[in-house]
């Protein structure tokens, strides 16, 4: 199978598949915005796929991470692919990019085959941090919070195996059978693969207007109807779930600004409830116009990392992240995604994801949520475990 592949799937209508390397760009530290946004301009008539890590911040901010790091992806990657399909709701495909042939048809066909061989993985995961000891960290968060400090932070737990056996693929397919969801996506680059569900969009560039979508704000699912229903309205109503997500609208408000036409922000949706197979979300969605001349790195440099990540104020709230959290993110809380050849992209957020490195057998599923002033320690663990279930389901079944 082809050293880089990335499938986007969207669970709505059509699909993307992209592989083989025309040309690539790979940073490990220092300016990847800068080259990357190089890499971008000097491809402009082609489709472009890639990714960027939480890391990044560090080149944005005055920001450093010295947290363990399990899967070890670069801090950014972006390459012009060989080959790209646009893959139907049949399986029907179409080149975008490269041409049919004998090989390239059947790696697309062995590659969608792998839905429907089931996964049989039997990976017990564990956590880092004790029950008792994520509480007593979100208490020390809300003293911060208290003394005014910052507003909202996202904290986020790892769960991990040190010697997971995986079929990456097989597994992504049965991950997105369980969560059905709209950002959901599989990267492959060498030995390391992400194996995403995520509900999240992050930026989309559609000609001059960009729109991010962030989420703040989750409850279960329930399998009768008429109780679902009720969690629904209940979601909408709850005071701590909708602060959650304002003060994460304003902090995208702000950072948009930073990029945008006079007067063009907008929120277009306040706190909107999105259903997806496990859970319910509260989502907002707030777009602004942009000038032709502003760049990539220009943009990625005023939102980026994606403020439901991190917390308000942006800068404070990540210092914190590293004092608090266990691990480094990496590309746990990044982005993944696609420019088209017009220019126009989308990026979703790396959230519900599985992180794998088939080398070392390293496998990490981090989880997080929102700590404002009104979190109860004990329901923000009950959410990050609810947020695991579908990642959990599928690694051990």
């Amino acid at each position: 199978m082809d050293k880089v592949i990335v499938f986007l799937n969207n669970n709505s209508s059509k699909k993307l598949l992209a592989f083989g390397v025309e040309e690539f760009v790979e940073i490990k530290s220092g300016d990847g915005l800068d080259k990357c946004t190089d890499f971008i301009e000097r491809n402009n008539d082609t489709y472009r796929f890639g990714f960027m890590s939480y890391e990044i911040k560090n080149e944005i901010e005055k920001l450093t991470s010295a947290n363990q790091d399990r899967i070890k992806f670069p801090l950014l990657y972006f390459f012009k692919p060989k080959t790209v399909v646009e893959v139907d709701l049949k399986g029907t495909f179409t080149y975008l990019q490269g041409r049919s042939s004998i090989e390239n048809d059947k790696f697309i066909l062995d590659f969608l085959a792998e839905e429907g061989f089931l996964a049989k993985n039997e990976i017990q995961l564990h956590s880092v941090l004790s029950k008792q000891d994520y509480i007593d960290q979100v208490n020390k968060l809300k003293e911060h919070i208290q003394l005014g400090d910052i507003y909202e932070v996202t904290y986020c737990q790892e769960f991990y195996n040190k010697s997971a056996l995986i079929n990456p693929v097989s597994t992504y397919f049965r991950l997105n059978e369980k969560t059905n969801a709209p950002f959901s996506c599989y990267f492959k680059l060498n030995n390391k693969h992400l194996i995403s569900g995520s509900p999240e969009r992050f930026l989309k560039k559609e000609g001059n207007k960009l729109t991010s979508q962030p989420i703040k704000g989750t409850a279960r699912r329930s399998k009768d109807p008429q109780h679902d229903e009720e969690i629904k309205k209940e979601l909408s109503k709850n005071p701590k779930e909708n602060s959650e997500n304002i003060m994460i609208v304003d902090l995208v408000r702000n950072d948009l600004s930073k990029i945008a036409e006079k007067n063009s922000v907008i929120v277009e949706e306040l706190c909107g409830v999105y259903t997806f197979k496990t859970v319910h979300q509260l989502i907002s969605t707030i777009s602004a116009t942009i000038s032709p001349a502003v760049k990539f790195d220009e943009i990625m440099r005023a939102l980026f990392p994606m403020g439901s990540m991190t917390g308000a104020p942006k800068v404070r709230a990540m210092k914190l992240i590293e004092e608090y959290e266990t691990f480094k993110r990496g590309l746990f809380s990044g982005t993944v995604g696609y420019l088209k050849p017009n220019g126009d992209f989308d990026f979703n957020v790396v959230i519900r994801s599985i992180l794998y490195n088939e080398t070392s057998k390293q496998l990490s599923c981090p989880v997080g949520g929102a700590i404002t002033i009104q979190s109860d320690p004990e329901m923000e663990y009950e959410e990050c475990l609810l947020k695991m279930e579908a990642m959990k389901t599928v690694l051990n079944e």
